[in-house]
């Protein structure tokens, strides 16, 4: 399906209202190959064609887009990608995809995910499988690989991801598209089920940087309902980019692939007439530690609420209200979460708080200091988002253990709340590698800026038959 959106006065037309069905016969194509979606309605559209959406301005005016399945949006259901959630039905709408709407976008389905937003792989999903588009044989990444590989496949021009410690980030550059993690606070948590609530941000994923700028302005600012949101002040410099610190790779766990288009972007940049200067970053080498330590403490307190007792998966084992919380929480949760609680409970037993939780938070301290440092010398900084591209399905070289271990690059963005941009950089092997620029607080505008002049250099690569939103 190589048909255009056609844009008109509002931005965009109605050339899906037109041609639904060939639209669904396009999504229903690559459904079979990706499973990207766990629930997907084009009838949402047509809906919105008769409303006064299609009578809205603006570059988002009926826009479909998708939503990972830890957000609620009335009338679709809120899965979380785990079982015990099944056949709960969200009573309301997050703030951010309430904006969305407001200004004219439509949401037709919601994105699978790994369960809770843990996991690197999408795999760790109760629901299904999601495979990338560039090889079904290979995961899309994680935790909001369901939404990468819609926007790659062309499904959609966008969708919401959620981002706690690279969940936006990496499943972007395994599918070749753009992915934001805005500063932490600037968009509304609101409506969003938490995992690690100091960590969680709203992020997009995206085939454009303008689509991703366009998304993330619209969804930005203070939320009443959202106490930890805050009004975002603007860029202090007008996003201007001149010096940009390359994190040392040398001593680095990547791979041949992943070292080669590290080393290309760096070229680029410097053909382009950037400044560029190595960095070291001493605490790396306790961001993994730090960040597990922190996300399964606030996991554990997040996810007590979800019971058995009063909505979702209830256990058909147990005698009284104990025993059945026990069931359904064991039979309902899958084993990368039932772990990561178990730690987090472990890490906040009266006392151990002061040797990990707290400890942890101090490190956290020191990590955030040690960025800022960096950032009174440099504009942006590069580095990579994971150590390899995409790898295959229940891959051995790639365990679950090793997978939080290569989490290295993209916790440190949501450790120190710093807002972060994965950008395509190479194809290698046929397979699309990014690398991801981090940027002061505030200065998102630095990332779209760099963003977009490598985007003239190398545009996000597009699969063959995909259908084109540009």
């Amino acid at each position: 399906m190589q048909a255009k959106a056609h844009k008109n006065s509002s931005g965009w037309n109605s050339v899906l209202f037109e041609l639904r069905d060939s639209y669904l016969r396009y999504v229903k194509d690559w459904e079979e190959k990706i499973g990207s979606f766990i629930e997907f309605d084009i009838d949402r559209l047509s809906g919105a064609a008769e409303s006064d959406v299609s009578h809205k301005e603006g570059p988002l005016a009926g826009v479909p887009f998708g939503v990972k399945d830890n957000f609620a949006v009335e009338s679709f259901n809120i899965t979380c990608g785990s079982k015990i959630l099944e056949g709960v039905a969200s009573p309301y709408t997050a703030t951010s995809v309430k904006k969305l709407q407001d200004a004219g976008a439509v949401v037709v389905g919601k994105t699978n995910l790994d369960a809770f937003g843990m996991g690197s792989s999408t795999d760790n999903s109760a629901v299904k499988v999601t495979n990338n588009p560039w090889d079904l044989m290979r995961v899309a990444g994680g935790s909001s690989g369901g939404s990468a590989a819609a926007v790659a496949a062309g499904l959609v021009p966008f969708a919401l991801g959620s981002d706690t410690g690279g969940s936006v980030r990496q499943p972007a550059s395994f599918c070749g598209v753009y992915g934001l993690k805005p500063t932490y606070g600037v968009v509304s948590r609101y409506g969003l089920t938490a995992y690690a609530s100091s960590l969680d941000v709203v992020g997009v994923i995206s085939r454009t940087v303008e689509m991703a700028k366009t998304v993330f302005n619209t969804m930005k600012g203070q939320d009443i309902k959202d106490n930890t949101s805050v009004k975002h002040p603007g860029s202090s410099n007008s996003g201007k980019v001149k010096k940009i610190g390359i994190l040392n790779i040398a001593d680095g766990p990547l791979s041949e692939d992943v070292e080669r288009s590290y080393l290309l972007s760096r070229g680029r940049l410097e053909k382009l007439g950037y400044e560029t200067v190595n960095i070291e970053v001493p605490s790396f080498e306790y961001v993994v530690p730090v960040y597990y330590t922190i996300a399964t403490a606030e996991a554990s307190a997040n996810l007590a609420r979800f019971n058995g007792l009063r909505y979702g998966y209830r256990s058909k084992n147990g005698n009284g209200p104990g025993e059945l919380m026990q069931a359904s929480r064991d039979e309902g949760f899958g084993d990368e979460v039932k772990l990561r609680i178990l730690l987090g409970t472990y890490v906040l037993r009266s006392g151990f708080q002061d040797q990990f939780y707290h400890k942890a938070q101090k490190i956290r301290t020191a990590i955030r200091n040690e960025f800022d440092r960096i950032f009174e010398s440099v504009d942006l900084i590069m580095m990579p988002v994971f150590p390899t591209a995409a790898f295959k399905h229940g891959s051995a070289d790639l365990d679950q253990f090793q997978q939080k271990v290569a989490d290295l690059y993209t916790c440190t963005a949501n450790l120190t709340g710093l807002p972060a941009l994965a950008v395509p950089s190479s194809l290698e092997k046929g397979l699309p590698v990014g690398v991801q620029f981090t940027a002061p607080a505030f200065e998102e505008d630095r990332l779209f800026n760099i963003a977009e002049v490598l985007e003239a250099e190398f545009p996000s690569p597009k699969l063959s038959g995909t259908k084109d939103w540009s």
